[in-house]
Order: C-alpha cells, then sequence, then structure tokens
C-alpha cells in the first residue's frame, strides 16, 4: 500500500521534487524514448499527488482544477516505477488522483490525455474516450474524460 500525499508546489520540499522529476525523466523521457520538455510551468499550479513507498517516490501524478490546464479538471503525468508496477500502484494513485480532485476541486468532471495503449486501465477506473487519437510528442493519445 501507498503512502499518499497531496502537495501544491511551495508545499514541495526539494528532496520530492527532485525525485518527482526524476521519475517523470526516466518514464516519460528515457523509457518512452521521448525528448519533450517536462518542465513546463504547469507544475507550479498543478497539486502533485506523491505514492511512497519504503520511503521512495514510486507513484505521481499531477492535478489540475478546471481551466487551470483543460476545461475540465485534469489528471496527468501519471507516473509508477517500473519495478513497482506489478503492485497495483497506478490504479491506486489514480484513484487517489480522482478523489483529490473531488475534494479539492469540488467537481467530478475529470479529464485526461491517456496514450492509447493504456485505454483499457483508464476504462477500469471509468473514463471514457472522446474524440479520435492524435499524437502527442509523437505517441498516441486519446482524451478521456470521467463524469
Amino acid at each position: 500500500m501507498l503512502h499518499i500525499h497531496i502537495k501544491k508546489f511551495n508545499e514541495l520540499n526539494t528532496t520530492e521534487l527532485y525525485e518527482f522529476l526524476k521519475l517523470r525523466s526516466e518514464i516519460f523521457v528515457v523509457e518512452q524514448n521521448c525528448v519533450y520538455q517536462d518542465l513546463d510551468d504547469k507544475d507550479k499550479k498543478a497539486l502533485h499527488v506523491i505514492g511512497i513507498r519504503d520511503n521512495i517516490i514510486v507513484a505521481y501524478t499531477r492535478i489540475f482544477g478546471p481551466g487551470d490546464y483543460f476545461k475540465e479538471a485534469s489528471i496527468g503525468r501519471v507516473a509508477v516505477d517500473k519495478r513497482y508496477r506489478r503492485f497495483g500502484y497506478g490504479k491506486e494513485i489514480m484513484e487517489s488522483s480522482i478523489k483529490g480532485v473531488q475534494e479539492h476541486f469540488n467537481i467530478d468532471t475529470i479529464q485526461l490525455s491517456a496514450q492509447t495503449y493504456l485505454i483499457k486501465f483508464y476504462s477500469s477506473l471509468g473514463f471514457k474516450k472522446v474524440g479520435e487519437e492524435y499524437l502527442e510528442d509523437d505517441i498516441p493519445h486519446i482524451k478521456m474524460i470521467m463524469n
């Protein structure tokens, strides 16, 4: 089980910031072989959902209120350390993120930009596909909404 913390940018300590940026880089840049600008200034607006096991950040998302990123509240940068994926932490961090959106923004409609290979995973959490597939950083994605 993960210990979940939700923090504003100015509540993060430097170790937490370093560790989740490292995790995002390991997954989205190195593992997925995708060169893109991860540091996009949106982290300053986001709430950071951090999943810790054995004092290590092993899962992460960032959440936004309506209008902060998309028209709807949203969840993004969903990341689980490759060494910990078999424990169900992806589902656990997403459930905590959904709950975080509901509690912090008092809203139930949530959008995400899902990598298409994860459609089944996000569908199992209540998200539905909207529109057509598109490329984001040369990786196939699809808009998904939960109401």
